[in-house]
C-alpha cells in the first residue's frame, strides 16, 4: 500500500501542481487562507487515486468546515487526511518548499504517512511500527544532538499567545530560527535533523496527520502546550512542541511551558 501511494502522490504532484507552479492566481477563503486552482485540482485528484488503493472518506484542507467533520466522523475506522499543497503562499509567490500531505488515519491515530515535496524530489514517509524514511533512506539522516542553546528551532510564532511569542523573540534559549511556511515539511525537517526543536500554536488535522507519523518513527518526541500525549490536544487546532533527541525534547518542553 505504501509503494501504491507514493506513485499516487508523484503521479498527482506532477500532472496537478508542478504543471501549474508560478501560473496561479491566488484567492481566498471565508476564513481569509490562501487557495488556488491547483488546491482544488489535486485534492480532487489525490480523492480519486487514495480511493483505489483503499476505498475509505477523505478529509481534505479544501473543504467546508462541515464537510470536513462530517467526514472525520465517518471515517473513525479508516480515513485519508490530505492536503493538496501544504504550503500554498509559498507555491503562489515561486518559494520552492511546498508539499503533498496524504495520511492514512485509524480511530484518530495516523498509521500511515506520506510528505512529498516536488521541488526537492524528497519523499518522507512512515509506517507504524515500521520506521521512517526520506527517499529510502531511513531517518533521521543527521543525528547531531546539540545542547539547547546552539539548536536550531522552526517557531510559528503568529499562533502563539502574546506572552511566549514575546519572550521567543527577545530572549530564545535556542541559537537560531527558522518558519517557511509548510507544516508537514517542518515535521519531515525535524525527523530528517535538519532542525532540532519546534513549536507551534494550533495546527489542523492535515497540518500534522502524516508529519507526526514521520516524526514519531523516526524515534523523536512531541506534545502539546497543556497535554504529556499529543493527541489529548484539541483536534482541529492542535498546538505541538517537538525535538528529535529526547533529552533535547524535554529540556524544551519545560523552557515553552515556563514561559507561557
Amino acid at each position: 500500500m505504501l509503494e501504491a501511494i507514493i506513485a499516487a502522490v508523484k503521479k498527482v504532484a506532477k500532472q496537478e501542481v508542478m504543471s501549474r507552479y508560478l501560473q496561479m492566481a491566488r484567492q481566498h477563503k471565508v476564513d481569509g487562507s490562501l487557495f488556488t486552482e491547483a488546491d482544488l485540482a489535486t485534492q480532487k485528484a489525490l480523492a480519486r487515486e487514495l480511493q483505489k488503493i483503499y476505498p475509505a472518506a477523505v478529509v481534505g484542507e479544501e473543504m467546508s468546515a462541515q464537510q470536513q467533520i462530517e467526514q472525520w466522523c465517518a471515517g473513525d475506522a479508516g480515513l485519508w487526511c490530505v492536503d493538496p499543497i501544504d504550503g500554498t503562499s509559498n507555491f503562489v509567490n515561486g518559494l520552492p518548499y511546498f508539499a503533498i500531505s496524504v495520511a492514512l488515519v485509524r480511530h484518530g491515530k495516523s498509521t500511515l504517512g506520506v510528505v512529498y515535496d516536488p521541488m526537492a524530489d524528497e519523499v518522507f514517509y512512515a509506517e507504524r511500527s515500521g520506521g521512517s524514511y526520506l527517499n529510502g533512506e531511513r531517518l533521521p539522516i543527521k543525528k547531531h544532538v546539540p545542547i539547547l542553546r546552539d539548536a536550531i528551532a522552526n517557531i510559528d510564532l503568529k499562533r502563539l499567545d502574546h506572552k511566549l511569542a514575546m519572550t521567543i523573540s527577545t530572549s530564545p534559549p535556542y541559537s537560531s530560527q527558522r518558519n517557511y511556511g509548510a507544516c508537514a515539511l517542518e515535521w519531515c525537517y525535524v525527523a530528517a535533523g535538519r532542525f532540532d526543536l519546534y513549536l507551534h500554536g494550533g495546527q489542523k488535522p492535515w497540518d500534522y496527520a502524516a508529519g507526526c507519523l514521520i516524526l514519531e518513527e523516526a524515534g523523536g518526541h512531541m506534545c502539546g502546550l497543556d497535554q504529556d500525549d499529543f493527541w489529548l490536544e484539541p483536534l482541529w487546532q492542535r498546538p505541538v512542541i517537538a525535538a528529535l533527541n529526547p533529552s533535547l525534547f524535554i529540556e524544551w518542553r519545560n523552557w515553552v511551558r515556563q514561559h507561557r
